[in-house]
């Protein structure tokens, strides 16, 4: 934003990275993945880079407001000299916070889902999808909790899917009753709790039980933790987790 604001240039849309996108580096290739498909749908975009700070949304869910306030203060303050209209993000934690959260502090921006504006993309023509190598394959969809039950979205990630031609085989419990991969709400950064067994544990097997080959994830947190349930269930060789870019990257055109 920086060097183009220096050309006197504005993007059309801000990519906002976050945290995992940028520093994690299995998130870093669904960053890759996302920015790969605005280019080839000829999106006029840009990112912040080491202007961009945390949402606040770890902090804040933690119950630590005096961060969230001073980060999100700061992100606002940097948007607004931009002059930032429209926010795209791979994150639904951030697509959450800043949407929902940064109005009351001033920061007033169209914010989109990475699965919304993806589909936007495919609706409009500007991305093109082959069956290719997914056409016929079993696919289970996790519904992440900030993009679904918190933010009411549930059919931009499965029309996007749906362009695949794959065989979705929806897990017992989505949509509005799906279940949280155990790590929202700060629970990334928190050792577990007693209990007999993980949530994300739970969920994995639930996601093996549809015997689909193919996770389908849109959160860097899913991701992380639906990967380390099929680790653990030692079916990493049979079963991939791979978020909605990735997919439509490996078949775009």
């Amino acid at each position: 934003m920086a060097e183009l604001a220096a050309e006197s240039r504005t993007p059309e849309v801000l990519f906002w990275v976050g945290c995992a996108g940028s520093f994690d580096s299995r998130a870093q290739k669904v960053t890759i993945a996302f920015t790969r498909l605005l280019q080839k749908a000829g999106v006029d975009f840009a990112i912040l880079g080491t202007e961009e700070s945390c949402t606040g949304d770890p902090a804040r869910r933690a119950g630590n407001e005096f961060l969230f306030q001073m980060l999100a203060q700061q992100n606002v303050a940097t948007l607004n000299m931009y002059e930032v209209k429209k926010i795209v993000t791979a994150c639904p934690h951030c697509f959450n916070t800043i949407k929902n959260e940064y109005p009351l502090l001033g920061g007033n921006y169209e914010v989109m889902h990475h699965t919304q504006f993806l589909q936007s993309l495919l609706a409009e023509g500007k991305l093109k999808v082959e069956g290719g190598s997914f056409k016929g394959k079993k696919i289970t969809y996790h519904d992440s909790c900030y993009l679904g039950r918190a933010n009411g979205e549930y059919e931009a990630p499965r029309s996007v899917l749906a362009s695949l031609e794959a065989d979705l085989v929806e897990m017992k419990r989505c949509r509005t009753n799906g279940l949280c991969c155990g790590a929202g709400g700060a629970q990334m950064w928190k050792e577990d709790e007693p209990g007999s067994k993980r949530i994300n544990t739970e969920r994995t097997e639930e996601a093996l039980e549809t015997g689909a080959s193919v996770v389908a994830v849109n959160c860097p947190f899913c991701l992380t933790m639906m990967s380390d349930g099929v680790k653990a269930k030692d079916k990493q060789d049979e079963v991939m987790v791979l978020d909605l870019s990735e997919l439509i990257l490996m078949n775009g055109k």
